[in-house]
């Protein structure tokens, strides 16, 4: 399992997101162009010094990370526009968990090539969750139906 940021533009999230990863073992692919600098000092503050122990790869624009990828796994897309719950989806271990921009979402063609789509039910009214929080929702029941949480030693 991945989870994947499509041209994420606030450091704070991004850095949150990849402390997660690296604290569940779990690698992380930044499509960009970023909306900052990566080695930013906030992304650096939210993630701690988790980064050094995370296993991650910057792509510089979702075509490179589609070439990277060769069709080797299958791309579940957070949207608000979804029809299907996360918690009525089937995950499987190897998917790529993919989060569009905060300011922006993803546009219609990464859209299409995702192989699946879910959403975070939300309350009437609501435009949406912060993309890191709503990452981590679906991200543990992924791990719980896949049985993927890291194993804890005694």
């Amino acid at each position: 399992m991945r989870m994947a940021l499509y041209q994420p533009d606030i450091p704070g999230n991004t850095g949150a997101i990849m402390r997660t990863a690296a604290c569940l073992g779990l690698p992380v692919d930044l499509i960009g162009p970023c909306g900052f600098v990566v080695s930013e000092k906030r992304v650096r503050r939210a993630g701690m010094d988790y980064l050094d122990r995370l296993d991650w790869t910057e792509h510089t624009s979702w075509e490179a990370f589609l070439a990277a990828l060769n069709g080797t796994a299958r791309l579940v897309l957070l949207s608000t526009k979804a029809d299907t719950r996360y918690s009525e989806f089937t995950f499987l271990a190897d998917d790529i968990l993919l989060v569009g921009r905060e300011s922006a979402g993803t546009p219609d063609d990464v859209h299409a090539a995702a192989d699946a789509r879910v959403r975070v039910p939300m309350a009437p009214g609501m435009r949406s969750l912060n993309v890191a929080q709503a990452l981590a929702m679906v991200l543990g029941e992924d791990l719980r139906q896949t049985d993927g949480f890291p194993k804890e030693q005694d």
